[in-house]
């Protein structure tokens, strides 16, 4: 640039583009941006154009100036109709700029008999400058001008600062309370949400600032909206030695409240509404503090604009209206108004400095909510839900709490639906109906479940655990198998007899006479029970009626297992083999031979035939054609417990090893290792297995990479072997024969606590068998030295859903 200025307001395209980070479309928008408002006032109004930030000011300053603006369209007075000029107006005084037809006062006019301090909008008569009169004396006008103004912004600034600090009394305690004062009535003119929206004046700085001060950003940018010079009154009859205000430009008010007698925002913009406004709620009307002012302001007026599109009153937030505003309060607030945006920063900037940090605190709390959007109301429901459903259930309940239309949405049985699916609950209960919640909001059945489940979930791990029922029937005798479906129990002993209990009540409802032998095997299903007894029979019974149906013979010894699947059941024996049942007729439909030992326990899918036996082997049989399709060697003991789940075979010996094979190929997949004694039961869901065994430690593996996963163990183990148990999706249950049930957690292996404590327990009392289905457990339990009775305890831990 070789030390030559460039004259914003005279500067052709190419002088323009020669700036550092302008170029020719930045130099066009700069000349465009120019003619729209009549020059720029300072250097500060670049940044208004679209493009140029305060880094490209900054990088320019020292080749910029900002002369007098040179209109070359004819003069206009439609642009402002609420200024008008007088008829004879004098030429200004050098330093000025002109006026409001076509040219501007400079802002760094003098006030009338002084000479440092600004342009007051009282006694300065405009007039109008000849262009060669502006370019001749542009030099001067800068210097001078700039100094002028510059004294005259401090002398001002200082007058109000020193105002917000003394009082009628100047003591220290008035200072304080002028302090409040003067941050309450800012308060009032920035953010009342009761008053019509803020006029912006023609020349604004961006919204978005290249401001590393981020206080100055808030407080700054989002604290200036200003109110209007004047009203429509005030313009046609002005006071006295008052004459136009041409330094600073504003949009004038009256034509939107002749479209809109109401005080209402345009019809056009949609804005949005909290949910005040949602819910149709009235607010008291408030008015502006300014007296004489037609057209109250606020901060944030496109909020206020809706309530007004809706009728309604935003709310404001109002100190006491106990306290006395100061007298020369409604002047600081004019001389606010008629400095220009960057004095207006400036001034509040200094202002918040000169604050207490309580009141910076109660500013921040005041301009906060005027930022807080309500979202979810605001979208489309469908958007509304989705955004939602990222939610976990406990927030979702929480969110529903925020308001009427948040607990409608969060009451969406789609989206419970969903929470109930990724918790593993399958259906809705047939009972449940879709109720109406305190609040009259219909209640989804699918969150009704799933906050019963969550509430029998905190039942078994910390709620007071219910008497049990106790169910009394066999006498001393040892309960050998036991069947739970959730209604009906039935518990098999050998002192020859089977017993059918209700779940609900507690009572005995049939007892099952027949067997000459003990009873050490039994199946369910619906109101069908099958038992095999040491007689060498299989009997199918009716739990209606307690009638015998089908009396199965064919065993030559014990039938010590059996598995049930449709309507036909699969039955081992010690005498080595394992027949097939059809239940409906009572015929042997096959005999399948091989084992040279006892048959300890089998597994039937409905399509394979998988048996464990003493002679250390498994076999997988095509029941079909009786043929054994593998023989499943690698065990050095008896084989005591299996599972299979058309995929994976697991067996169980008394070798301490656990085995998982392959039922297609009869491959042996993993040898599990880590148990010191016999593995008296197991049980396998979703590649997860658990395994109880007599060295007292329960085990949980993943069959599909042959880990351990948890070892149950640690103070609070079993002190003997582990006689029964049964997993869900979150528990473990086992039993054993120190006369404890305790509870784990399945996927931290971490103990919750004891579920059963038998007062026998350590002296001869025994937990046999455990059952369990999602709200009850029920536990057989006895002794073989006569310290405990033999009999059912039930627990309960379900919920009363009315309190849902």
């Amino acid at each position: 640039m070789s030390g030559r200025r460039v004259d914003i307001n005279t500067a052709r395209v190419e002088e323009l583009a020669t700036l550092l980070g302008v170029g020719k479309a930045r130099a066009e928008a700069i000349v465009e941006r120019r003619q729209n408002i009549n020059g720029f006032n300072s250097i500060l109004d670049l940044t208004t154009v679209p493009g140029i930030g305060n880094g490209v000011v900054d990088q320019n300053s020292n080749a910029l100036t900002c002369g007098a603006y040179i209109s070359h369209s004819p003069p206009s007075s439609s642009l402002h109709p609420h200024r008008h000029a007088p008829a004879s107006s004098a030429s200004p005084p050098a330093g000025t700029r002109a006026g409001p037809s076509g040219h501007r006062a400079s802002t760094s006019g003098l006030k009338q008999g002084t000479g440092n301090s600004r342009p007051s909008s009282s006694g300065l008569k405009l007039g109008r400058l000849r262009p060669s009169t502006a370019a001749f004396g542009a030099g001067v006008r800068r210097s001078a001008g700039k100094a002028a103004a510059s004294k005259g912004r401090t002398s001002t600034l200082r007058s109000i600062l020193s105002t917000s600090k003394t009082g009628t009394s100047r003591t220290q305690n008035r200072h304080a309370k002028l302090g409040r004062r003067a941050s309450a009535t800012l308060q009032r003119f920035s953010t009342s949400p009761s008053t019509c929206r803020a006029t912006r004046r023609n020349k604004s700085l961006p919204d978005v600032q290249e401001d590393s001060d981020l206080r100055s950003r808030v407080s700054l940018r989002d604290l200036s909206c200003r109110a209007s010079t004047s009203s429509a009154s005030s313009a046609a009859s002005p006071e006295p030695n008052q004459g136009p205000k041409s330094c600073i430009k504003r949009k004038s008010s009256s034509a939107a409240d002749e479209k809109s007698p109401k005080g209402n925002a345009s019809p056009t913009k949609k804005l949005c509404r909290t949910h005040d406004a949602l819910s149709h709620r009235h607010l008291p009307t408030t008015t502006s503090i300014l007296p004489g002012s037609s057209s109250p302001h606020k901060f944030n007026s496109s909020r206020v604009a809706q309530y007004q599109q809706d009728n309604l009153e935003a709310p404001r937030r109002r100190l006491s209206s106990r306290l006395q505003l100061p007298s020369n309060l409604n002047e600081w607030l004019k001389t606010f108004q008629n400095w220009n945006v960057p004095e207006q920063r400036l001034a509040l900037d200094e202002l918040i400095n000169h604050c207490e940090p309580t009141l910076v605190r109660h500013v921040m709390s005041i301009i906060e909510p005027q930022f807080q959007r309500d979202f979810i109301s605001l979208l489309p429901r469908e958007l509304a839900l989705y955004v939602l459903s990222f939610l976990e259930p406990r927030d979702l309940l929480r969110a529903a709490q925020t308001c009427h239309y948040w607990r409608i949405l969060c009451e969406d049985n789609l989206l419970w639906k969903e929470k109930c699916r990724e918790a593993g609950i399958d259906e809705v209960n047939g009972k449940q109906t879709r109720r109406r919640s305190n609040s009259g909001v219909p209640r989804s059945p699918w969150k009704s479940m799933y906050l019963r489940q969550h509430q029998i979930e905190y039942n078994w791990r910390f709620a007071d655990i219910k008497q049990p029922k106790v169910l009394k029937g066999h006498d001393d005798h040892v309960i050998t198998c036991l069947q739970f479906n959730g209604q009906r129990i039935v518990s098999g002993s050998d002192d020859n007899t089977l017993k059918v209990w209700s779940a609900t009540t507690g009572k005995c409802l049939r007892t099952l006479v027949g067997h000459t032998g003990g009873v050490w095997s039994s199946q369910m299903s619906n109101n069908i029970i099958i038992s095999g007894s040491t007689d060498r029979t299989l009997k199918v019974w009716n739990a209606d009626t307690g009638q015998c149906i089908h009396t199965l013979y064919g065993h030559t010894s014990t039938v010590r297992c059996m598995h049930l699947h449709g309507s036909k059941v699969v039955s081992g024996s010690r005498d080595a083999t394992l027949r097939v049942w059809d239940i409906e007729t009572g015929q042997c439909l096959h005999v399948l031979m091989g084992h040279v030992a006892a048959v300890r326990c089998v597994q039937y899918d409905g399509r394979r035939v998988v048996s464990g036996a003493y002679d250390y082997t498994v076999k997988v049989w095509n029941p079909d054609n009786e043929e054994c399709l593998h023989t499943l060697q690698g065990h050095t003991n008896r084989v005591y417990s299996l599972q299979f789940d058309g995929v994976h075979i697991v067996s169980g010996s008394l070798d301490t090893s656990i085995r998982v094979w392959d039922a297609e190929t009869g491959e042996c997949k993993h040898t599990l290792m880590g148990h010191q004694s016999l593995t008296s039961g197991m049980e396998l869901k979703d590649n997860i297995l658990v395994s109880g065994n007599a060295d007292s430690t329960v085990k949980i593996w993943d069959i599909t990479s042959g880990q351990c996963l948890q070892t149950l163990q640690g103070p609070n183990k079993h002190q003997s072997a582990v006689t029964c148990l049964q997993f869900s999706k979150k528990f473990v249950i086992t039993s054993s024969d120190d006369g404890t049930v305790k509870l784990w957690d399945l996927h931290t292996g971490e103990f919750i606590r004891n579920l059963v404590t038998l007062e026998s327990g350590g002296s001869g009392g025994v937990v046999w068998r455990v059952r369990a289905n999602q709200t009850k457990l029920v536990c057989a339990v006895g002794s073989r030295n006569g310290t405990e009775d033999t009999k059912l305890l039930v627990l309960d831990f379900d919920v009363d859903t009315q309190k849902l």
